[in-house]
This record gives C-alpha cells, sequence and structure tokens, in this order.
C-alpha cells in the first residue's frame, strides 16, 4: 500500500489527483490516505509556500521512497518577478540577449522598504534598486508605456500601467514589496475584434529533471477591444481570468471563459496571418522553457538526496504583431482549465508518479523506487511531451 499525505487540497489538480489514486480511477488500488502531519508517507502533495514546507524532514525513512511536488527553491529562484528578472539575467553574456524574449525590465524597491524590518534589510543587500536606470532608459524611448507588478503578486493584482515614469515609481513606492517595472508590449499580436490574449502552457519536470510540455494550452482572452491610449481600462490591457470576470460585462461573450485552445487558435494563425503554431510559435516557447529550466539544474536538482522531487508549472506569454513570443511570468502552482483537468491530471501521473510507484500487485508496499513506467496508452486528449 502506497500512502499519500495531502497538504495541498487548494490546488485543483493535485486534489483532483488525490481523489482519483485513492478511488483507484487512474488504475491505482494500493493508495490510502495519511493525515496531514503525518512524516510517514510515500507521496507529499506539500504547501505551496516554501516557508511551510519543510524539506529537511523529507527522505529519512529508511527503505521507504518518498516524493514531493515541489522542486525545492523554485519559488524563490523562478516563480517570482523579482528574481525571476535577475535570473533571466544570468543566462545571457548581455543584457541585449537576455531581452530577446523578456521584455526589458527593472528591479524596484519602495521607499517603505528602507524600514528597519530585517525582511527589508535582507531584500535591500540582495538587490539593488534601478529606479535611475529605468528613468535613463525611458527619457530615450518612443514608446512611453510601462507595467509594475509586484514580485509575489497573483490574478492579476498589484499591477499598475502608466505611460508617465514618475507615476509608476510613485506608485511602486506606495506598495510593501519588490516590484518588476517591465516595458509594456504594446504591440500585441490581437484576435478578431482587437482584443489582447496570453498563452498559459503547462510543463512538467519529473524526478530525472526530464521537460515534458503539455500539448494543449490556452489562451487567456480580454473581454474588450484593445486601447493603448486608455491605460485606465484594465479589461483591455489585462487578460487576467480574475480580472476579466470580475471588471467586464463581456465576459464569456467571445469564447466560453475567455479561453481559447491551441485547435482554434491554430485555425486563426493559419488563417488570418499565414503563420504555424506549430512551426513558427511552439518552437519558441519550447526554447524559453528549457532555457529556464535548465539553468536551474545545479540548484535545483534532488540527485543524491534521500528523496524525489517533481513540480507542475504554468509559463506564460504573449505574442507580439512580429509572431515574436515573451515570458511573462513563471507560476509554480498552476490551476488548470476545467476541459483540460482529467487530461492534465493523469498525464501528470503517468509521468512524473507511475515512473516512481508503479501499481505492481507484487511489490512490497512502497518499498522501493522504481524507474520504469506502467504500459498504457495515451489519453485521447492533451499529453505531455518531452522537450
Amino acid at each position: 500500500m502506497y500512502i499519500l499525505v495531502n497538504r495541498d487540497e487548494d490546488s485543483s489538480v493535485y486534489n483532483y489527483i488525490a481523489q482519483q489514486l485513492l478511488n483507484g480511477s487512474l488504475g491505482h488500488e494500493k493508495w490510502t490516505l495519511a493525515p496531514k502531519n503525518s512524516e510517514r508517507f510515500n507521496l507529499l502533495f506539500g504547501e505551496r509556500k516554501s516557508t511551510q514546507l519543510d524539506y529537511t524532514r523529507i527522505g529519512h525513512t529508511s527503505g521507504l521512497c518518498q516524493a514531493v511536488n515541489y522542486y525545492r527553491g523554485s519559488e524563490r529562484l523562478l516563480c517570482k518577478k523579482v528574481p525571476l528578472v535577475k535570473y533571466v539575467r544570468s543566462l545571457a553574456e548581455s543584457e541585449q540577449l537576455a531581452y530577446q524574449w523578456m521584455p526589458v525590465s527593472f528591479i524596484i524597491l519602495p521607499e517603505q522598504l528602507k524600514s528597519k524590518s530585517e525582511t527589508r534589510k535582507k531584500l535591500h543587500a540582495k538587490y539593488t534598486d534601478e529606479r535611475n536606470n529605468l528613468v535613463a532608459l525611458s527619457s530615450t524611448l518612443k514608446e512611453k508605456i510601462w507595467i509594475a507588478k509586484s514580485s509575489s503578486g497573483a490574478k492579476g493584482k498589484d499591477i499598475f500601467i502608466s505611460d508617465n515614469i514618475e507615476e509608476i515609481l510613485a506608485f511602486v513606492d506606495e506598495q510593501t514589496q519588490g516590484y518588476v517595472v517591465q516595458k509594456y508590449i504594446e504591440n500585441p499580436l490581437l484576435l478578431d475584434n482587437n482584443r489582447k490574449f496570453d498563452i498559459r502552457c503547462w510543463v512538467l519536470l519529473d524526478h530525472e529533471y526530464n521537460i515534458y510540455i503539455f500539448s494543449e494550452g490556452v489562451l487567456r482572452t480580454s473581454s474588450e477591444p484593445y486601447d493603448p491610449n486608455d491605460l485606465k481600462n484594465i479589461t483591455s490591457h489585462l487578460t487576467n481570468h480574475c480580472i476579466q470576470e470580475e471588471c467586464s460585462t463581456d465576459f464569456g461573450h467571445y469564447e466560453e471563459g475567455n479561453e481559447m485552445f491551441f485547435n482554434e487558435f491554430s485555425r486563426f494563425l493559419e488563417e488570418k496571418h499565414q503563420v504555424s503554431l506549430k512551426e513558427d510559435i511552439l518552437p519558441q516557447i519550447n526554447t524559453i522553457v528549457r532555457k529556464c529550466l535548465l539553468g536551474l539544474k545545479e540548484e535545483l536538482t534532488t540527485e543524491g538526496l534521500g528523496y524525489h522531487s517533481f513540480q507542475l508549472f504554468g509559463f506564460d506569454f504573449m505574442v507580439d504583431s512580429q509572431f515574436h513570443v515573451w515570458l511573462l511570468e513563471v507560476n509554480g502552482a498552476p490551476a488548470s482549465a476545467k476541459s483540460l483537468l482529467p487530461d492534465l491530471a493523469e498525464e501528470l501521473v503517468r509521468k512524473a508518479i507511475d515512473p516512481l510507484f508503479p501499481n505492481h500487485n507484487n511489490n512490497e508496499p512502497g518499498n522501493n523506487c522504481h524507474s520504469d513506467s506502467k504500459k498504457c496508452c495515451r489519453p485521447s486528449g492533451g499529453f505531455f511531451k518531452k522537450i
């Protein structure tokens, strides 16, 4: 019998997987649920915040294969906007190369962070406020729009857009955490009715550090026409699902749930622009994903440790009018589009969980890790493809 501890019940993906494993819906009939505080388990769906997930307590039970659904360090290195900017810069030999796939970005530390808080002192010690460089560059550009994003903001919160750099800085200085001020992509590729979108791709990093991308992605679409002259109309500019649903009276008018999937997007590109999603857009996405994750392998890998990790990431992208792909952010605990959840969950089990805990009747209960995954047919929907 394999033992599951689920401390991540708010996650639509992992809560679904837990339910399927426990009721045997995925072909597994040998899982049992242990209390959240149990230290004897095979599989842990842990807390999303690294400060709550104590990795030092995993992998010390002799003879028991243990795995957790987060890589230690991914949150602080990749999944917050300020560290992501610093990391992307480190991947390149020059700033020019670094910003081939991330908009020009500056790290701004609010004036309030100059207080005596120890946490804020550490932030100042780790990052340099780059407002002078931001102001200098802004004065040389013809395109003036900038977007400010809090380092750990989610669901479209704590975002401010303006073509006045002093207004941007005044906004940031009123906040209580580090911000990224980024050059706004003023020439986005637009859907019918001149609407913006971004692309969410699901990426799986398995316990052997193999990188997989889900074959089906989703475009999160705007309900309002894009208008660069009206920066206050957030539903024209921010395609986050929560903002669109809460603020737009036209939510769901063009696409159900303001979601467009790859098949429809592919037809749109080919019919309107004679561009191929498969040949022109997805290769750029795959390259960015690989650069981001391979560059962190030495810091994230669990090779040689007493436990295994795997993680599902949500990579968010924007495409401009020249069909150039830009990385916006990386989410370390992404939700799934409702219609994709069954396929996404089943494929995650096949790629990340089955190789460690195969459903073999002659196995002793969870005593040894295995490397060969169960052979079975691929589901009839989206699937994880190794890149």
